[in-house]
């Protein structure tokens, strides 16, 4: 969702490290729409917190860090912003960090689910996500300010006073699990359910895709900087073999001598 926002050629990424089952979790998006994702887990611990109905995601992250980061390209200075993972979930952690790091109150709705068809067959695999900001500059609240000649005019600096934005939170906070899994709700159908008191606008929807961005070329060329003791150190039987953590296609080169 924060990736599709983002109105340059670059890369947006999220990466947690933290003491949890789930230890280091990274999901990369490309605009304007490619996404590819890796997550490292203690499959004992894992299986140890199914067992003891602890596997919440609050419960699998533990306490650590999230990083999101900013990236516009070479010629341009990345922006990180960092926030504490100290025992909640995703949802909560989004609200923090646009709060506290970016002034933006923001409520974030997640979930994630295992669908099953009309047919009885295997079942798939399905997320969703609805997110709403509070804009203290959006045109309708710097007019309302100009009607208040900027005297009496509502503190909506953070949308606490704000009646608009107070309403939202109370509207997002009805949102359930299954309004945003099931296939037959759309997000049109979505948003005319919460906000049809409103003048609703929406943009044309942007296909994100499962796509990763890894290359036989790319590695080559990382291979190649490697001096000839460093490729003889990690080949074996005169070949080197890696794998992409991301989409796990593997990539094997001959080391020449």
């Amino acid at each position: 969702m924060l990736g599709t926002t983002l109105k340059f050629d670059g890369k947006f990424i999220l990466q947690t490290q933290s003491d949890g089952p789930l230890d280091i979790m990274v999901v990369e998006f490309r605009t304007p729409s490619d996404i590819r994702a890796y997550a490292r887990f203690d499959e004992e611990r894992l299986a140890q917190a199914q067992a003891d109905n602890a596997a919440e995601p609050k419960d699998l992250l533990g306490d650590g860090i999230l990083v999101m980061t900013i990236d516009q390209g070479a010629d341009m200075q990345r922006y990180q912003g960092i926030v504490q993972l100290d025992g909640v979930g995703l949802e909560e952690i989004a609200d923090r960090y646009f709060r506290q790091s970016e002034q933006i109150p923001t409520v974030v709705r997640l979930a994630v689910g295992q669908l099953y068809g009309a047919d009885g067959g295997q079942p798939v695999w399905r997320v969703g996500g609805l997110m709403a900001q509070f804009l203290p500059e959006s045109e309708e609240r710097m007019r309302l300010r100009d009607l208040h000649g900027g005297d009496g005019a509502p503190d909506v600096e953070d949308g606490d006073e704000d009646d608009a934005w107070v309403e939202v939170q109370a509207l997002m906070g009805t949102v359930e699990d299954d309004e945003l899994l099931d296939p037959g709700i759309t997000s049109e159908r979505l948003l005319l359910r919460l906000f049809n008191q409103y003048d609703t606008r929406v943009f044309e929807p942007v296909p994100v895709l499962d796509r990763c961005s890894c290359s036989r070329e790319r590695l080559a060329t990382v291979i190649d900087r490697m001096d000839d003791a460093e490729k003889r150190e990690i080949a074996v039987d005169g070949r080197i073999a890696a794998q992409c953590e991301f989409c796990a296609k593997s990539y094997e080169f001959e080391v020449a001598g």
